[in-house]
């Protein structure tokens, strides 16, 4: 496939950025891919693995002549980063960013694109728990879904080619509204990781477990939890910080269908726990129709070797 940008910068280099790299030049859909992190650290190990066809040192270096730029900082950094760059971007670019929140993306970034610039906010649900230049591959977004928050205003030919870009990665591309997109996300995302790391906390609070057989005798239920909890945490501050009511209000419904649950379970209503976990398991069965996970024994990882 011939390269649908020119040349694309990349401000940050984790997981998301290093395999949008990967991705990109596995299917030659860049003619030249440019690199920046604030970590002098990070843009070392990216230049010793060859991440990128240029590592430089500063955002607004990086921009310079770019038509595509992806910003893939934490969304606490957008603000900064925005400032710095909004001067150096090339009329006709397009920006866009990777970050779990929209609205306050949009609020933090779009006041320092220039007319003739244009800001398609973006947001690949695809990920580990793992960070950094090295985490990488081209392979993370296949079958994953990226969404693409366009206004009123946004320009259909730029949209469409941030659109291209994402499928050739392997990406289905869904366009949503950006408050939708925060809410959507509390409950898939948000809270699911906020539960997560507080059932690591509760562990390691309760001193009649010790640590040794918290970590020794750990079911998949609670490993699975630590996984999760195992994820970037400056990103995931910026991500409760940012995206505060629609986490808040995911996380209210949680505490009723937890009381409700608790009640079941006081009362002995087994019934009500039947019904429960029978519509939970068949939202299960639904991911794994839909091509989002697999039903292979042990999510299938593989044997755990003890």
């Amino acid at each position: 496939m011939s390269a649908l940008y020119d040349r694309v910068a990349l401000i940050g280099l984790g997981l998301i950025a290093g395999s949008m790299a990967l991705a990109m030049r596995r299917g030659g859909l860049a003619g030249e891919i440019v690199g920046t992190a604030r970590s002098a650290e990070t843009r070392g190990v990216a230049v010793e693995i060859g991440l990128c066809d240029r590592v430089v040192e500063t955002a607004a270096e990086a921009v310079m002549d770019a038509d595509l730029v992806v910003l893939a900082v934490p969304v606490g950094a957008m603000t900064a980063v925005a400032e710095e760059i909004g001067p150096k971007l090339k009329p006709g670019a397009t920006v866009t960013d990777v970050g779990s929140v929209k609205r306050h993306v949009i609020g933090a970034v779009a006041p320092f694109v220039p007319d003739g610039v244009h800001f398609i906010p973006g947001h690949p649900l695809a990920g580990t728990e793992h960070s950094g230049p090295r985490s990488g591959f081209a392979e993370l977004f296949e079958n994953r879904w990226c969404l693409l928050i366009p206004d009123a205003d946004t320009d259909p030919g730029a949209l469409q080619r941030l659109r291209a870009l994402w499928e050739a990665m392997g990406a289905n591309v869904e366009t949503m509204d950006a408050d939708h997109h925060d809410l959507v996300l509390a409950v898939t995302s948000h809270a699911p990781h906020l539960i997560a790391y507080t059932m690591v906390g509760v562990a390691d609070d309760m001193r009649r477990v010790t640590d040794q057989e918290v970590i020794k005798y750990s079911a998949a239920g609670f490993r699975d939890f630590t996984r999760i909890a195992a994820s970037d945490p400056t990103m995931w501050r910026d991500v409760f910080l940012t995206n505060k009511d629609a986490t808040l209000e995911i996380l209210g419904r949680f505490t009723e269908e937890l009381f409700a649950l608790q009640r079941a379970i006081r009362t002995g209503d087994g019934a009500h726990l039947f019904e429960y976990f029978t519509h939970t398991r068949d939202i299960r069965r639904g991911i794994i129709e839909a091509g989002q996970d697999t039903d292979a024994p042990n999510f299938g990882r593989g044997a755990v070797k003890e």
